[in-house]
């Protein structure tokens, strides 16, 4: 008796989500595979040069205040 209720939701499962999820699973798989497009390389790219250009920035402002405020560093907030 258990059995036959549990039978038509696997059945629906297996005929209809199952395929699809299959097929969602290999698409985002073979996405992935694909790597970089030329626009997300593009943005990667910017985005390196941003965290370059912020980083010589940090490095400035430090050596700013290590010249101005030596004891800066050592404030515990």
């Amino acid at each position: 008796m258990d059995m036959d209720i549990l039978i038509a939701p696997i059945i629906i499962f297996m005929i209809v989500v199952a395929p699809i999820w299959l097929i969602l699973h290999y698409r985002s798989k073979r996405q992935v595979s694909q790597g970089l497009t030329d626009e997300e390389f593009g943005q990667l790219n910017e985005l390196i040069a941003k965290a370059d250009k912020m980083s010589q920035r940090i490095e400035t402002l430090e050596a700013i205040l290590d010249s101005e405020a030596p004891q800066w560093r050592g404030r515990d907030e």
